[in-house]
């Protein structure tokens, strides 16, 4: 079986600009970083405020899954698909028609909402409804905590469940591909590493290097949205 690592330069092609890339977000604008701090978030109304507004304009909010996303779908219809793993929040695999419950998305999910407090959710749009409606800050209507995108946010642990089992699918992946991600964020980039170890075929698609293409059984860098489509056609053969 195989399994795919997927990372944010998989949905560059769909119009969403990557973190740590040469035109990413984080080198535009050092100081977007603290709106997916936690730390800053819960204690600055204000970066509350510039957060709701980022998540308003993210282009993931009308963003179209591309050909590299698509083809994942034909790998999952092939009975070749293991798990998708994804390190993205915008929701594109399941959009182009991944399975849900094969998506494992360790750093969750920017459509949906949380309260800090209790834990009620709700979603992206509601709350943003209630902005529009003059809260600039909406709070919990359970219980008036803070609310927050159910992404995980720097500063905040992964889902345990989440790695436990993306770590399995790694473990007993025949194929590991590793796609449109820097692999330097842990603990996501050392299932590049566990399937290796494990006996896996490593393929790393991305644009620039990585720590971990020494290890890999092929490195491609061609365009995602080109090579993703011809390695799934071998890859289903």
């Amino acid at each position: 079986m195989i399994s795919v690592m997927t990372g944010a330069g998989i949905s560059t092609g769909s119009g969403i600009p990557d973190y740590r890339g040469p035109s990413g977000l984080w080198r535009q604008d050092p100081d977007h970083e603290k709106l997916v701090t936690i730390g800053y978030y819960l204690a600055d109304p204000e970066i509350r405020r510039r957060s709701w507004a980022f998540r308003r304009g993210s282009p993931a909010r009308t963003a179209e899954p591309n050909a590299a996303h698509r083809a994942l779908v034909e790998l999952e219809r092939a009975g070749r698909l293991d798990r998708l793993i994804t390190q993205n929040v915008d929701g594109l695999h399941q959009r182009a028609g991944s399975s849900p419950d094969r998506v494992l998305e360790l750093h969750g999910n920017m459509f949906g909402v949380v309260c800090v407090g209790c834990g009620d959710r709700s979603t992206l749009d509601e709350a943003l409804d209630r902005i529009d409606n003059g809260e600039q800050d909406p709070a919990c209507r359970e219980c008036g905590g803070i609310l927050k995108t159910t992404t995980v946010m720097f500063g905040e642990n992964l889902s345990q469940d989440v790695i436990a089992e993306a770590a399995e699918a790694a473990e007993r992946a025949e194929v590991f591909v590793a796609v449109g991600t820097s692999l330097q964020v842990m603990p996501a980039a050392s299932l590049a590493a566990l399937a290796e170890r494990n006996g896996a075929r490593l393929v790393i698609v991305n644009a620039g290097p990585t720590p971990y293409d020494d290890l890999a059984d092929e490195v491609i860098r061609d365009p995602i949205g080109e090579a993703v489509p011809r390695l799934v056609a071998r890859l289903i053969g």
